[in-house]
């Protein structure tokens, strides 16, 4: 299984130099903090953290009198450990709105969170005290004096068997598409159509998709080696028709000259480059749109929702879901597809049909004609 991993080398090189460049706008503190989780986390983990801290010493910085026209560089951990739970409160209700200075473009741009993007950004705030407390750099965690947020279920968004058909159909003839999208839709309706069918046929993330190689897949087997988040290789099998798809799409594929650095790459943009995660993306929301106009917020994680659920219809088996899709915990599964299982026992109350009690009937009627 073992392969080259340049690509997704150079990716934890980008992050890590990235985290870096934050760490020089934020206090001494966090550059000990992400040196000490980063043997137990991945670099797009401590990435995510790196943006919200710098988003917490902004807001210090910006909204609170005691950190006014500080610079963050500057703030020491004993500023730090006098941080109120009423300070970080504050934090919690300024997360739900906030104004984003666009640097390069010299604009504003108004940030709206939700529970999930609030709850993301309590965490990493979390994680830094805890650490600074428990190697005695603060006297207390006030951070655990402000509650999460709490997280309401939402009903998994995915596309129907139908839905499905029109995405794929889409896909590969245009129909529904603008003459200007159709212009470039015949050049890349191989590709596009062997990307959607590797989401639905196997559920696969945004990210580890664009990261395929050439040489990743195996015909003989129908399967692929996978780089999940955390860095470990696995190996994912395909049904017939998206080898098929696959195949199609890798018979153009090999026609075209990559440019430098990309010429392993499977999925590559009219530019010849690997194809990006935001490509992707828009690429999936260009037919979705087609094939459920009502479904505002089909995304490539949705079309993994979709495979999910299939899945999980047809076996019933949680655990296998979990593998497949590559969730560490089965839990994480669990919570979102339980629903289903519920669905199913009420579904199956409805379709079986016992014959009428006679017993109850006769004695009510032996009871009415005693009055």
């Amino acid at each position: 299984m073992a392969k080259s991993n340049d690509y997704h080398q150079q990716v934890q090189i980008q992050r890590t130099q990235r985290i870096r460049e934050i760490c020089k706008e934020l206090p001494d503190a966090c550059s000990d903090f992400f040196f000490a989780i980063s043997q137990t986390t991945s670099a797009l983990t401590r990435l995510a953290y790196a943006y919200d801290l710098r988003l917490f010493f902004q807001y210090l910085t910006l909204e609170q009198s005691a950190f006014s026209g500080v610079d963050p560089r500057l703030i020491t951990v004993e500023q730090i450990g006098k941080i109120t739970a009423r300070q970080l409160r504050d934090f919690q209700d300024y997360l739900t709105q906030y104004i984003k200075q666009n640097s390069d473009q010299g604009a504003e741009t108004i940030i709206n969170n939700h529970e999930l993007g609030i709850m993301r950004k309590l965490c990493a705030v979390r994680s830094f005290f805890e650490f600074l407390f428990s190697n005695e750099k603060i006297p207390a965690n006030i951070a655990t004096l402000v509650p999460l947020p709490k997280l309401h279920e939402k009903p998994i968004l995915y596309l129907e068997k139908e839905e499905v058909e029109r995405l794929l159909e889409a896909a590969e003839s245009g129909i529904g598409l603008t003459k200007r999208q159709k212009k470039y839709q015949n050049i890349t309706k191989s590709r596009d159509v062997a990307i959607l069918s590797l989401f639905l046929g196997t559920g696969i993330r945004v990210s580890e998709l664009v990261g395929i190689d050439i040489d990743d897949i195996d015909f003989s087997i129908n399967g692929f080696v996978v780089t999940r988040k955390g860095g470990n290789q696995t190996i994912l099998y395909f049904p017939e028709t998206v080898a098929e798809n696959l195949q199609a799409y890798l018979r153009e594929r090999r026609g075209i000259e990559a440019l430098p650095g990309d010429e392993n790459a499977l999925f590559l943009s009219l530019q010849r480059r690997r194809i990006t995660q935001r490509a992707v993306e828009m690429l999936v929301k260009k037919y979705a749109v087609i094939a459920a106009p009502l479904k505002k917020k089909i995304s490539p994680h949705k079309l993994r929702s979709t495979f999910g659920t299939s899945l999980y219809q047809e076996t019933g088996d949680i655990y296998l879901v979990a593998d497949v899709l590559g969730h560490a915990d089965v839990n994480t599964t669990r919570k979102h597809y339980a629903a289903m299982s519920d669905q199913r026992k009420r579904e199956a109350a409805k379709r079986v049909v016992l014959p009428e009690n006679r017993v109850k009937s006769n004695e009510f009627e032996e009871s009415a004609d005693d009055e």
